[in-house]
């Protein structure tokens, strides 16, 4: 038998895949965790940035909507038939 060495990121072999979804789960889980509550430290240190960049994006999720609209409103419009 031959000693090797494993990497830690390699899972054993005798882990099951819902064993190593787990862990992948509980690594997301942790890394969102730390992903929220830097947002929340961040719009508590600068809190009219965060407004400017939530007003931002709204602005520009309201402008796609409003351009998908028009492009699809267009799109119905010219496969109507013409009334004559």
């Amino acid at each position: 038998m031959t000693d090797t060495t494993r990497d830690s990121s390699t899972p054993p072999a005798n882990d099951t895949i819902i064993e190593q979804a787990e862990g992948l789960f509980e690594q997301a889980r942790g890394a969102l965790n730390d992903a929220f509550e830097a947002t929340v430290e961040a719009v508590k240190d600068h809190p009219l940035a965060a407004v400017g960049i939530a007003a931002g994006a709204a602005a520009a999720v309201a402008g796609a909507a409003f351009g998908a609209s028009k492009i699809l409103s267009k799109d119905e419009a010219g496969s109507a038939p013409k009334k004559g």
